[in-house]
């Protein structure tokens, strides 16, 4: 960089130099020149995946006796089983030494079954909206392929299937890698083609889907594994796939998953722990524990308290609401005194808002008050999963 006196000189920059990625220092209380720093690789947000880290687990830390389909511990991951095994599923911190992760998600079998019949199958997906997708091009002859990247480790080595689901078709694409060692984390890619034909719809609903199974029966591995985008054939999905249910040893772990355009996987993208909370917020909102206030209101008589509450980030789309059922774990309190109570949905006022009601005792009618947990098992969920 050349210099006159102690300061730098201006560099003008040409199209050529930026894009070839030349950083410059430049003096910029004039015009003439402009710092920039080219990062390689795509722009921010190019991973579809959310929570892909495993940092963001707001239902749950460990749920045992996992029996039915459901979304039970870390943000943004469904469990989905038929009758193959029963599971306990935890945020872990067991993560591939060197390469920034802190946790992953783990499934353990505590009840095997070695002899999965037809329908039987076990997979954890994580399902995406359609119109942050429309970037893809999918179902235009300039449609972009995928990839998928992700570390595992898993006591069961051998084939395991990774999927892309297009539910707004009924189309989908296979493909599989090989778990080596056992026990050992390994990093693993996938591609997938760009797909041609079938458009996923711009809209807030279900459209496509990264699927990982773990076991399935002959209805879904009895064909030929299908690794090109066709229509569904379920005995094309699965085909080679190992069962990691046929033993209570077993247990499979993954994190870094991250689902790109393009032909090669990048480095993961870390995101900062309340970008990754914020976007976790549009599926799912809780208010749990013992002394957590869920909402300020009052009594619109001497037995019934309304309050409104207020969504930390606007929802995907109206939630569904459940809250524990008894007077054991919530309470409201005003200035004439406070009352265990049953908490129960109002009304439902879309993605941002929805008034809560809960029946007291004798309290005093027109007061104002505020809605709490009373027990650290008290909770009420908001959940617009897709």
């Amino acid at each position: 960089m050349p210099f006159i006196g102690n300061k730098p000189a201006q560099v003008l920059l040409t199209s050529a130099d930026i894009a070839d990625g030349i950083i410059v220092n430049a003096d910029i209380s004039s015009t003439a020149g402009i710092t920039l720093n080219k990062i390689s690789g795509n722009p921010s947000f190019r991973n579809i995946v959310i929570n892909g880290d495993m940092q963001i687990a707001q239902r749950n830390t460990s749920v045992a006796s996992i029996t039915t389909t459901g979304y039970y511990t870390l943000d943004r991951y469904q469990i989905e089983i038929s009758s193959l095994g029963t599971w306990t599923m935890s945020q872990s911190t067991d993560t591939p030494t060197g390469q920034g992760f802190a946790k992953s998600l783990k499934v353990d079998c505590t009840t095997a079954d070695a002899s999965p019949s037809a329908a039987d199958y076990l997979i954890l997906l994580q399902t995406f909206e359609g119109q942050n997708l429309q970037y893809l091009k999918k179902g235009t002859d300039n449609a972009l392929p995928l990839t998928a990247s992700f570390w595992v480790k898993s006591t069961k080595t051998g084939t395991f299937i990774a999927e892309l689901v297009d539910r707004d078709n009924t189309r989908s694409i296979s493909k599989s890698y090989t778990v080596s060692v056992s026990n050992t984390w390994e990093f693993k890619t996938v591609t997938f083609s760009g797909d041609t034909i079938g458009a996923l719809d711009n809209d807030n609903a279900s459209s496509l889907q990264l699927r990982f199974w773990l076991g399935a029966g002959s209805t879904y591995t009895s064909g030929t594994l299908q690794t090109s985008w066709g229509t569904t054939v379920s005995a094309n999905i699965a085909v080679g796939q190992v069962n990691i249910a046929d033993s209570t040893s077993n247990d499979f772990l993954i994190t870094g998953i991250q689902l790109e355009a393009g032909t090669s996987a990048t480095d993961f993208e870390f995101l900062p722990i309340d970008v990754s909370l914020g976007r976790c917020l549009r599926y799912f909102q809780t208010f749990r524990g013992e002394n957590v206030y869920i909402c300020n209101g009052g009594m619109g008589s001497a037995t019934n308290f309304v309050g409104a509450v207020y969504y930390l980030v606007t929802m995907r789309a109206t939630p569904t609401f459940t809250a524990n059922s008894g007077d054991a774990f919530f309470r409201v309190f005003t200035t004439s005194g406070s009352s265990i109570s049953t908490v129960g949905v109002n009304d439902l006022y879309g993605t941002r808002s929805m008034a809560i009601n809960a029946t007291t005792g004798s309290l005093t009618a027109g007061q104002a008050g505020a809605l709490r947990c009373l027990s650290a098992d008290a909770k009420v969920d908001y959940s617009a999963e897709l």
